[in-house]
């Protein structure tokens, strides 16, 4: 059974974004853990990726959702963790491939590049999808964590 909670971060410019994808997954049925930020006041992301991806990293959590504004430098802190898989998912399709081919476990969005429209897209593909195994089991292993 797939998990009916998940992690959220952003920073200032991931913030209006984070706020419309959170209300989005909890009308769905999602428990959301929001690590913030909480305003559009200038933050640095990593004050926000650290905490999701410890979150991720020791179980409390089985997979997240992320944002900044090119959804770069989330994405590049998230990477930085051990055991994290955090993809930069600007489509539907790239977002349903980071789980089947990567078994990504926390999906990032480029908040000032997607519509909320897009944004629900990429978040339900990426939720929809099953990581396949197979020939991507190997690959993943040789990730370094």
């Amino acid at each position: 059974m797939k998990s009916r909670k998940l992690g959220m971060a952003c920073d200032h410019a991931g913030f209006q974004m984070k706020e419309l994808v959170k209300v989005y997954l909890q009308s769905i049925g999602y428990e959301v853990v929001d690590f913030g930020t909480h305003s559009e006041a200038s933050v640095d992301y990593a004050d926000f990726a650290h905490p999701l991806a410890s979150a991720v990293e020791n179980g409390e959590l089985d997979f997240g959702v992320a944002m900044c504004g090119s959804g770069n430098g989330i994405n590049m802190t998230l990477n930085h963790h051990k055991g994290i898989r955090s993809a930069l998912c600007w489509n539907a399709e790239i977002a349903a491939l980071a789980k089947q081919h990567n078994n990504a476990n926390i999906c990032t969005l480029p908040a000032r590049f997607v519509t909320f429209e897009e944004a629900k897209a990429i978040v339900d593909a990426y939720l929809n999808a099953e990581f396949e195994g197979g020939r991507h089991e190997g690959r993943i292993n040789k990730i370094p964590c």
